[in-house]
């Protein structure tokens, strides 16, 4: 239910069940975040979180004057137990005190009447304290260059688009410079996210790793994993094989989560030919992974991928997706949805990520059919397998050169069955489709 106020005032007549809800709603919040430091032993626990959360509550009810009375008396109870863990020699609990704040913060929002805020809150807080190792230890191993790259999105991101101008620029009008730079931050996003997801879990496995280091950058992925097989001499084309399979599949789910962001319309004609993609993809995996003998398991590579962000990679994809979101509209008003498809294929040799989002970006704006924009996200990420499959054949490792080639086939071939069939079912569901 929408967050909504109702406040309560002392000279006003309380309706029963709305209070039981708030405060019934105020007690699970506390005792969600209390059981979390219960379970560390800590000395404020499930039943002080508990009673924390319904004195917020209570002072949200009452009124703003009595929540704040509320919040200070809590911040009290901080002191006091503060000054009791370092008598006992423990240290301060400044992370316990900070969450009985918003705890009791999260109480005067229950007793105003909100209901998702709170709960969204308190779930937040519970996973920043639950997850203490884990986020210790990840900013533990950061460097100075990771560091740099968050700071040099997060710049990108809040101080330069607001300067951009808003709307259409240009003598044609086919650029919107706002929603470029929006492409451009959510594609680095992407990989900024994928890149921390590979940093936390990549070494566990080839396959994991092959999955979230294509979901960063596929041909990375395929090249290091090539080079593998040339330095064992073909003790490892299985996993390769694997590997390599999976980083293929999220190279198709990335391009498939940019137009579902984009253009929704666009993936609904594309959808069965990426859908078919993954499909056949990873039924191959399956199958080798049942046909693999049983034997050691092979060292898992480590996988060595760029930095997260930089400014040479915004620049690329900023560039690429100008000149294929020109191009590419400039080509479909001269030549039709041919002229586009070739700037597609084009695009998939420089980065198909960027030539999906240009074709998104000229459905989204109504200077391309929503079908036609699939079609060209297809077309550019069949290129991008193609293109991948050339770092392959360089192994010139037989057995490794000869599986890919007949997988990757088979992907394209569920791709082109895919847009086939697109032909057949969505006029069916859009009678204005072509």
């Amino acid at each position: 239910m929408p967050d909504k106020t109702i406040p309560m005032t002392t000279g006003a007549e309380w309706p029963y069940l709305e209070i039981l809800v708030r405060l019934a709603l105020s007690l699970a919040l506390g005792l969600l975040i209390g059981l979390e430091r219960e379970r560390r032993g800590k000395e404020a626990g499930l039943r002080t979180f508990g009673f924390i959360c319904l004195l917020g509550a209570l002072g949200g009810l009452l009124g703003m004057p009595v929540a704040l009375l509320c919040l200070a008396l809590v911040g009290v109870l901080a002191v006091l137990l503060n000054v009791q863990t370092l008598r006992a020699g423990q240290g301060a609990e400044l992370t316990t005190s900070a969450a009985m704040l918003v705890t009791c913060l999260a109480g005067v929002l229950c007793g105003q009447g909100h209901t998702i805020s709170p709960a969204a809150v308190m779930v937040l807080a519970t996973a920043l304290l639950a997850w203490k190792e884990r986020l210790a230890g990840f900013s533990a191993g950061l460097t100075e260059s990771e560091m740099r790259s968050a700071l040099l999105l997060a710049i990108l991101a809040i101080v330069i688009y607001p300067a951009l101008p808003a709307g259409a620029v240009g003598p044609w009008h086919l650029v919107e410079p706002r929603a470029a730079w929006v492409t451009v931050i959510l594609i680095a996003g992407i990989g900024f996210v994928n890149y921390i997801l590979w940093k936390l879990y990549g070494t566990r496995g080839t396959e994991l790793s092959g999955f979230l280091g294509g979901l960063v950058n596929s041909n990375f992925t395929v090249i290091e994993m090539a080079s593998r097989v040339v330095a064992t001499r073909g003790a490892y084309v299985g996993t390769a094989y694997r590997g390599i399979l999976l980083a293929t599949t999220a190279m198709v789910v990335r391009n498939a989560g940019l137009l579902l962001i984009l253009a929704p319309l666009a993936l609904l004609g594309a959808s069965g030919a990426f859908a078919l993609m993954m499909l056949a993809s990873a039924v191959l995996v399956l199958w080798s992974y049942r046909r693999a003998t049983r034997g050691p398991v092979p060292d898992v590579p480590e996988i060595k991928l760029d930095l997260p962000f930089s400014l040479p990679l915004a620049l690329k994809y900023g560039v690429v997706f100008l000149v294929l979101h020109i191009v590419g509209g400039l080509t479909q008003r001269q030549f039709g949805d041919a002229g586009f498809y070739f700037v597609s294929v084009v695009g998939g040799l420089m980065s198909s990520a960027s030539a999906v989002a240009a074709a998104a970006a000229l459905a989204s704006q109504g200077s391309l059919l929503a079908t036609t924009a699939g079609t060209g996200a297809v077309l550019a990420s069949l290129t991008s397998i193609a293109f991948s499959m050339s770092f392959v054949l360089r192994t010139r490792e037989r057995s490794l050169t000869t599986k890919l080639c007949t997988a990757m086939l088979c992907i394209a071939v569920a791709g082109a069955i895919g847009l086939a069939g697109r032909h057949l079912v969505l006029p069916l569901i859009l009678p204005s489709a072509g």
